[in-house]
């Protein structure tokens, strides 16, 4: 199989990144920094603007990425692997044996959902304790835990925005549970760690995203809705369109998550998203009319009138007050950035009716 190169970052989403986050990625100046999860979506994002304002700031500032495969990763990513304040450490998150040297910073990312329940739940749960055991024994100060709004469980459709206080649990009996019960035992890893040691550490609740390098083929909707566009394909749904979600663009993520990194409050968890709520439904049309072609939206199932709908909606009044975050680029507009990064180089997006 070969590998796929990853284009680079819209320019105007990184000095988006450069724009508000720069306070915060000038307190990283000569900082190490180590990364789990690198290679990801949130991995990508967090590498590109880091790269970019290594070099714009001159931080003299590096990041190690941990990559079971450093060459496939030097293969899909030749702009980033090129950057020589990018350095790639071969390894499993669970095993990996401790780069040398001091490192002040750790960003807690891996996640893998390749090979069924166990290795998922062995990945995050295993993978954080051995990271975190890591970055106790190289002098790490600061960690950001990527975690998930997947933690609070089902959300009540009477709560329109659920907030870090809402103490709701998964039925960890349910097989379909162990993503979100496995990021919930990280995070209090995290919590037992910073008791324990000379560690700060900072939990990052992200909910739903949009933007460039969202798979299009993936349990994400809005991707899936971008790639049924670029395919010629109608956008289908196969419920009833009723679920609210919100998205935040990942320019505004990596914002988000740099704030989070060097001055969130140590011990909290912040949801990181948008709470611009919108139904299924009414995204698929937005992703329709953003797009600029006739693509039509086919919803499979007639709403049962009268039952209330599902809701992933994060309260960010935390994030707001505390730290000053807010979503900028608002969901149309990150609709039409994102369709404009996938025609570059795409001749079938180019070709959608």
């Amino acid at each position: 199989m070969t590998s796929e190169i990853a284009k680079p970052l819209p320019q105007a989403d990184l000095a988006h990144v450069m724009q508000f986050a720069r306070q915060d990625l000038e307190k990283l100046r000569g900082a190490r920094i180590f990364v789990t999860g690198g290679t990801g979506f949130f991995g990508k994002w967090l590498v590109g603007s880091f790269l970019h304002a290594n070099r714009e700031l001159q931080l003299a500032a590096s990041l190690t990425v941990l990559t079971r495969d450093p060459e496939r990763f030097r293969a899909e990513n030749p702009a980033f692997a090129a950057d020589p304040s990018l350095l790639l450490h071969a390894g499993d998150v669970r095993t990996f044996a401790f780069p040398l040297g001091k490192f002040s910073h750790a960003i807690l990312g891996a996640s893998s959902t390749g090979s069924g329940p166990l290795d998922l739940f062995s990945t995050i749960v295993d993978g954080t304790r051995h990271t975190l055991d890591f970055a106790a024994r190289c002098g790490v100060q600061r960690v950001l835990f990527l975690s998930s709004g997947a933690v609070y469980g089902a959300q009540p459709s009477v709560i329109r925005h659920v907030p870090e206080t809402y103490h709701g649990a998964l039925d960890q009996l349910q097989p379909g549970s162990t993503y979100g019960v496995a990021k919930r035992a990280a995070e209090h890893l995290c919590r037992i760690f910073s008791a324990t040691h000379v560690l700060e550490s900072v939990v990052a609740r992200c909910f739903a995203f949009s933007g460039p390098y969202l798979p299009l083929n993936a349990n994400f909707a809005i991707g899936n809705f971008m790639g049924d566009v670029i395919a010629g394909r109608p956008i289908s749904i196969q419920g009833d369109g009723t679920p609210y979600r919100s998205y935040l663009h990942a320019a505004d993520l990596a914002v988000w998550l740099w704030a989070l990194l060097v001055r969130g409050r140590s011990g909290s968890a912040y949801n990181v998203g948008s709470d611009e709520d919108v139904s299924i439904a009414e995204l698929a049309r937005a992703v329709a009319e953003e797009s600029g072609t006739r693509t039509e939206v086919r919803i499979a199932r007639t709403p049962v009138p009268g039952a209330p709908p599902s809701r992933y909606v994060p309260s960010i009044d935390r994030a707001r007050s505390e730290l000053g975050l807010e979503p900028r680029i608002r969901l149309r507009d990150g609709i039409r950035r994102t369709f404009e990064w996938l025609r570059q180089s795409s001749p079938a997006a180019k070709s959608a009716p």
